[in-house]
């Protein structure tokens, strides 16, 4: 029965998205997007689920639904996980992660809504000493 099947919270991972340093040549802004793991042991068979969707123009836009998988995230690690334009921060940007710890499944969506990857929701993010969004 879904009763007695037992409901763990994530804790300790978050999602962050990160103004990438502009190179030489470099004709279009990018940023990266990391997930955190910001627990005292590693995580393993994490899959991470991306799209964007929304209204751009008041036209209807969705991104393509990108997949990635990591084997193991280490503890108080970050690994990245894709680049993202800034024109899709006009979009709902969502992050859909599911991953093993304790022996146990947990799953979890970051969704990052219109307007919140923006300098004004900086903060410090973890392991790779920079400033940008992050949701915990």
């Amino acid at each position: 029965m879904k009763k007695d099947i037992p409901q763990y919270k994530v804790e300790d991972v978050a999602i962050a998205i990160v103004p990438r340093e502009p190179e030489d040549g470099m004709e279009e802004e990018l940023w990266d997007t990391f997930l955190v793991n910001l627990k005292e042991d590693s995580i393993r068979n994490v899959l991470v689920n991306s799209k964007g969707y929304g209204k751009i123009g008041g036209e209807e836009k969705e991104t393509t639904v990108l997949r990635h998988y990591f084997v193991e995230v280490g503890p108080k690690r970050c690994v990245q996980i894709e680049p993202i334009q800034p024109k899709v921060f006009e979009l709902t940007n969502e992050y859909w992660v599911s991953f093993q710890h304790d022996g146990y499944m947990y799953d979890k969506k970051y969704v990052f809504v219109k307007g919140a990857i923006s300098e004004n929701h900086f903060t410090s993010i973890p392991f790779i000493n920079q400033r940008g969004v992050m949701i915990r």
